[in-house]
């Protein structure tokens, strides 16, 4: 990155960019610009200058980041992943491998950060700052499930912990595989809620899901097992008809689970480990 010195910053841009930081605004659109500055070309140019310089990023057209003043005179920082991925796509929420990765269900960091939301969004696969984001849409009554942190000044929205393994077994295409989804539902053993689980899958109406979380709940046999009764209601969400264990591999199927109507299409010897 080429050098930009600090005090390049002219007393009204040093101003502008006070004023937006001091309002909290870490991420800002052009609006904002507009009711510091004023509406029309010059508050454009204004920003553009200032993402020459160095004191602002592009996030996407017409939405920025204020570069911190820690950056340095090259301009060096590490923004977090979570906080910029809030503000591609609202509604948002942090998904699949990255929720993951959040709750300490996998070991392996995703080199994509997945974002859930219900909206229309033209580029699917942004890269902000060298990182790239995977925006995945769902329907409006898959959308729920939400748990939020505070990240510095921001505040993050990311699948709570049940949603995760729910929209992971809906699409495990998007969160390692489904070995990945094993090891989870392990690495998790004692601290899933059963019942919000059951409630969940029931608002999530996915027959599919169903059958393939109590296919691997009774196949890994964990310490802390939902009761018998919730296997139950388990049982009496299941659909017509035979899904496979994992829909993002073309693996021959090994047999029938006919207890959850579940093609087991991947060798069994793998998903009995327990690490």
């Amino acid at each position: 990155m080429a050098y930009r010195n600090i005090i390049s910053l002219s007393d009204a841009e040093a101003s502008f960019l006070t004023t937006l930081a001091a309002s909290g605004k870490q991420i800002f659109v052009m609006e904002d610009g507009y009711d510091v500055l004023g509406q029309g070309k010059a508050t454009r140019d204004a920003l553009s200058r200032l993402a020459d310089k160095g004191w602002l990023e592009r996030i996407e057209k017409g939405k920025y980041l204020i570069v911190p003043l820690e950056a340095g005179p090259d301009r060096i920082w590490t923004e977090d992943a979570h906080v910029i991925a809030g503000h591609l796509v609202s509604p948002s929420m942090v998904s699949h491998w990255s929720a993951l990765n959040y709750w300490n269900l996998t070991e392996q960091v995703p080199r994509v950060t997945y974002v859930q939301t219900t909206a229309r969004k033209e580029n699917r696969r942004p890269r902000v700052l060298g990182m790239q984001f995977r925006i995945v849409r769902v329907k409006p009554r898959k959308f729920f499930g939400s748990h939020g942190y505070g990240a510095g000044e921001s505040q993050v929205e990311v699948t709570d912990r049940e949603k995760t393994i729910v929209d992971c077994l809906d699409r495990p295409d998007l969160s390692g595989g489904l070995d990945q989804v094993r090891r989870a539902l392990l690495a998790g053993d004692g601290d899933f809620d059963w019942d919000r689980t059951t409630t969940y899958l029931r608002r999530f109406g996915s027959g599919a899901v169903v059958k393939r979380f109590g296919f691997l709940v009774e196949t890994l046999e964990l310490t802390h097992p939902p009761e018998p009764r919730m296997l139950d209601e388990w049982l009496a969400l299941r659909t017509a008809g035979i899904s496979k264990l994992d829909p993002s591999t073309p693996g021959e199927p090994h047999r029938i689970a006919t207890r959850w109507r579940i093609e087991v299409n991947l060798p069994e010897e793998g998903l009995l480990r327990r690490t």
